[in-house]
């Protein structure tokens, strides 16, 4: 009888948990088995084998992790890699120069001798996907340890992966690294082979005036006039290995790269992107909705919004700062304005109201099922989500204004060194170690003045909203010693500290005793605000373990519902395939927006008094001239961004957009703010995925920068 009541139970709920056809960031392995069908009748002419292929070469192999956060693509047979301009951006920066300014007149390399080096970046390929499940589970019934998150954790998790994979092999596979991660909240585990190469030179980049036109302005809007690309290249050694910097290098032979297709998109055609999304939770309950826009994102949007102002008035007004901080600058500004439109489309589109009828279905099948323990699991994680509140505020306020607003709370503590020195009663601090902290601090991305004129605002907006007893110790000296007074701290700080204070640090050089490095007030600062980090993280590990042990159960109970038809994990920065329609949108009454842009819109927004839609010279040339060459739309006209209705976020910048023969259309940067919510909800009437047309692509490397050098290499199809 019961087995008829869990039937009757998931017939009536079935439709609960389903997925559209657009929605769904995929597992590779199992497309065949989830996805196909759908795929195939919206317009695919591939094969799921095509796409991806345990034994053989397809399609993901040419589609990468850039750097630490973004995707990007092998375009040609020598290892070129086309990723977005706002993922380069660091690297752009970092050869930028008031004199030599690549960020805003761009770099194209003319030859491969004068390909740029960028230690740091790498490019990692996915080798193979497996499924561990089994694997991981038994490991975990063997281990003993009190450790409650284990089945969650990178660390172990890792360790078992390369226990799997064997010394022998991981040492005998130069750049080879294993990992293995959860899905469905734990329920299931895949082990990620990867090859990683570091040895990446920056090919071509368009201006700024380009690459970011519209810039904050425009970030996460449609319509949108962005050319947001850059190139790359990756480098071997002699043999196609994994190596770092050498001038005897030689470009990557991948084994497989993308065909750029210039036929053109058009509305209703079928489109897929493959990458590495970061992070979703369509898994959340209600409470957790709730948490998400009062606590992190309303605190991160009331943060950001006081330091971006202090920061840009400084960048506007020095060139040098400008490039100093275009990087820092361009990474708050985008998580602040997610977050602003995530809490503005969570009470438009109604979305604690969907997760209450979402929590509310299960809990009926669970009770009509005796199933306890999935109502215990969202009764332990609204409890979790209620008594942990004030916690989550005071950490996101430690980070937003203190870890992330204020610099200095970066510099080195020494504490290992320190506590060293005074065990064994030494009074003199080795200079050398010290020196070089310093140096590595105050590095030429680094402007003072500005790290103190927002480190007075950020412990101003800090201590408004944090009680006095629940706030870092360093406020009881500026209460004893400076009167409450946080400006005169402040001063005080870049006045006497090693850290901001040249002619400070000069003198400790020659004199470096263990007084004066155990004193110093940088050095408190930082090891005040990383005592507190840890004094909250430590009390939140209770809640952690008992919200994420009930997580695993409520994600089994959807699962359960849902089983026998497609559901997929949270992005987890794992590769993953999503794909649907080049789709226009109608994001409120009255307004109807096309699925396309051209360079007109570029012209129409143009203003030369303000950097974010400042219009170069020679792209106006060639507008006016009507030079599109082969690129343009059959109606004559320069396409620049498309849409689609792809089911994408974080991590997805710079994804391959690929037709139903599986060539390259364009690369994803953004998604319009009304389907920001997709990361809790996918919105098939909102969500978009913003797309830089592979024509405009080309256009500003060939006519454009006339780096026909580069074009010549890729393999263009009509």
């Amino acid at each position: 009888m019961k087995n008829k009541h869990i039937l009757s139970g998931l017939i009536a709920l079935s439709t609960l948990f389903t997925t559209s056809a657009d929605e769904g960031m995929w597992v590779l392995p199992l497309i065949n088995q989830q996805n196909i069908s759908q795929m195939k009748g919206l317009g695919l002419e591939l094969s799921a084998e095509d796409i991806y292929h345990p034994d053989s070469i397809s399609l993901k192999d040419a589609v990468v992790i850039f750097g630490g956060g973004c995707t990007g693509e092998v375009i040609s047979p020598e290892g070129l890699v086309l990723t977005n301009h706002h993922c380069g951006y660091n690297y752009i920066q970092q050869h930028s120069s008031v004199d030599n300014d690549l960020l805003t007149n761009g770099f194209w390399a003319k030859s491969k001798k004068e390909e740029l080096p960028n230690p740091g970046l790498t490019v990692t390929f996915i080798d193979k996907i497996e499924d561990v499940t089994g694997y991981v589970k038994h490991e975990l019934q063997k281990d003993t340890s009190d450790y409650i998150l284990k089945f969650l954790s990178a660390k172990y998790l890792n360790k078992l992966a390369e226990k799997r994979a064997g010394k022998d092999f991981l040492d005998n596979n130069p750049g080879t690294k294993v990992e293995i991660k959860p899905f469905y909240g734990g329920n299931k585990y895949y082990m990620f082979t990867q090859k990683i190469y570091s040895d990446i030179r920056m090919v071509g980049a368009p201006p700024s005036s380009i690459g970011k036109f519209g810039a904050d302005t425009d970030n996460w809007m449609w319509p949108r006039h962005t050319g947001d690309f850059s190139i790359f290249r990756i480098y071997t050694d002699s043999l196609g290995n994994p190596a770092p910097y050498s001038e005897n290098n030689v470009p990557l032979r991948p084994k497989k790269y993308f065909s750029l297709s210039t036929g053109g998109i058009e509305q209703n055609d079928y489109v897929m992107l493959m990458g590495f999304p970061g992070r979703t939770n369509h898994f959340y309950t209600p409470s957790e909705v709730r948490e998400r826009r009062d606590i992190e994102n309303s605190i991160r949007v009331q943060v950001r919004d006081l330091r971006q102002k202090l920061m840009l008035e400084e960048m506007l007004a020095d060139p040098k700062i400008r490039i100093q901080y275009a990087g820092k600058y361009a990474s708050s500004t985008n998580s602040y304005k997610s977050s602003k439109g995530m809490n503005k489309m969570i009470d438009r589109q109604q979305l604690i109201e969907q997760k209450d009828r979402e929590k509310e279905n299960l809990v009926t099948w669970a009770k009509a099922n005796q199933l306890p323990q999935y109502l215990q699991a969202i009764q332990t994680i609204d409890s979790v989500i209620e008594k942990r509140a004030g916690l989550k505020k005071r950490q996101f306020y430690l980070t937003e204004a203190l870890s992330t607003g204020i610099e200095f709370s970066k510099v080195a503590t020494h504490r290992a060194l320190i506590d060293s020195l005074r065990k064994n009663g030494i009074k003199t601090v080795p200079a050398a170690e010290i020196e070089k902290s310093i140096r590595k601090f105050r590095n030429k991305d680094y402007a003072p003045e500005v790290d103190k004129k927002i480190a007075k605002a950020m412990l101003k907006l800090y201590a408004d909203n944090i009680a006095p007893d629940e706030r870092p110790d360093f406020f009881r000296t500026i209460e004893k010693k400076y009167k409450g007074n946080t400006d005169l701290y402040v001063d005080d700080l870049f006045a006497k500290s090693i850290y901001g204070n040249p002619q400070k640090a000069e003198r400790f050089i020659k004199h470096p005793t263990l007084k004066n490095l155990e004193n110093d007030g940088m050095i408190l600062f930082a090891q005040s605000v990383a005592n507190e980090r840890k004094n909250i993280a430590a009390r939140l590990q209770e809640f952690d373990n008992r919200l994420e042990t009930a997580h695993r159960t409520y994600i089994d109970g959807i699962m359960k519902i849902n089983e026998g038809k497609p559901t997929y994990p949270d992005a987890n920065f794992t590769i993953r395939l999503t794909y649907g329609q080049i789709a226009p949108f109608s994001p409120s009454d009255g307004i109807d927006y096309l699925y396309y842009t051209t360079l007109d819109g570029v012209m129409q927004k143009e203003d030369s008094t303000n950097w974010e839609f400042v219009v170069a010279p020679k792209l106006k040339e060639l507008y006016h001239n009507k030079d599109f060459g082969i690129y343009a739309r059959p109606d004559g006209k320069m396409p620049v961004n498309l849409i689609a209705n792809t089911h994408t976020t974080g991590g997805n910048s710079g994804s391959p957009v690929m037709n139903a023969k599986g060539q390259l259309v364009g690369i994803g940067f953004d998604r319009n703010w009304e389907g920001i919510t997709g990361d809790i909800q996918y919105q098939k009437q909102y969500q978009r995925t913003i797309i830089t047309d592979i024509r405009y692509i080309l256009f500003i490397i060939d006519k454009f920068a006339g780096a026909t050098h580069l074009i010549e290499e890729l393999n263009i199809e009509k």
